[in-house]
């Protein structure tokens, strides 16, 4: 498996991946308004596939923001999606990035415990955070920045 940088033609494929995992996915003209506004967006490809994605920005100066993590249905539980993060963890470590925030739904505990077994840890909770009302936990991950770093993987 590779992580490389998103193209524009992973648009479609990402997508497919965006609608089977998630209930509100994002629209194709936000992601790629996303991509277009620079922020960060990597895939990962097996045999020329790509399987999964994630998406990334600095939102202050020294914070850094997982907007979307997404794995195909049949390569999950495979390391993808803990390598995607690992992957944006090392480059926000060359940024110099203290922290980094991500939401999730307060009733995916799945997801939580995939954060937590990365290093994240639960920051709080933001009532009626989506549009159906569920509630989003806010999860954070201190860095140490400006050394030697486990995750500083180059893509």
């Amino acid at each position: 498996m590779i992580v490389r940088e998103f193209r524009p033609q992973d648009l479609k494929t990402v997508l497919k991946i965006e609608r089977e995992s998630f209930a509100d996915p994002y629209p194709a003209h936000l992601l790629r308004d996303i991509y277009n506004l620079g922020a960060g967006f990597l895939v990962a490809q097996e045999d020329g596939r790509v399987v999964g994605f994630i998406i990334f920005w600095i939102r202050f100066e020294d914070e850094g923001h997982i907007i979307s993590l997404a794995v195909d249905k049949d390569y999950r539980r495979q390391g993808v999606g803990a390598e995607l993060v690992r992957t944006a963890i090392g480059i926000f470590e060359k940024f110099h990035i203290k922290n980094i925030k991500l939401e999730v739904r307060a009733k995916n505990r799945g997801a939580i415990n995939f954060y937590r077994a990365l290093g994240f840890s639960e920051e709080k909770v933001i009532a009626n955070y989506y549009e159906d009302g569920e509630d989003a936990v806010v999860m954070r991950m201190d860095l140490h920045s400006g050394g030697d770093s486990p995750y500083g993987h180059e893509y």
